[in-house]
């Protein structure tokens, strides 16, 4: 294993330091004031990011028409509930859970 060196730590952009009063607000000052007006180099150069509809999740694809049947099968009461088959999914589902990828 190669060894490497950490040097000391440089700063990477302008710092900029407010002066807090009493009641929590800052103060301006001559020097914060005069450094807030002039733009940074660094903020000048910084790249826009613009993100593409590709990323964007969009709508889930959710069959309405199924929903509804379900909905008011639940509320009639007429929805088939089989405990075997719930059994079954959550043994299957915590198998999965425990299983190493």
């Amino acid at each position: 294993m190669s060894s490497f060196e950490i040097g000391a730590s440089r700063p990477v952009s302008a710092v900029q330091v407010a002066n807090v009063g009493t009641g929590g607000k800052p103060v301006q000052t001559e020097a914060t004031s005069e450094t807030a007006k002039a733009p940074t180099p660094a903020a000048a150069a910084a790249p826009q990011v613009e993100t593409s509809d590709a990323v964007k999740a969009g709508a889930a694809p959710v069959d309405q028409e199924r929903v509804q049947t379900i909905r008011h099968a639940i509320e009639t009461g007429t929805y088939p509930v089989l405990p075997t088959k719930i059994a079954d999914a959550m043994i299957a589902a915590g198998m999965l859970l425990r299983s190493p990828k």
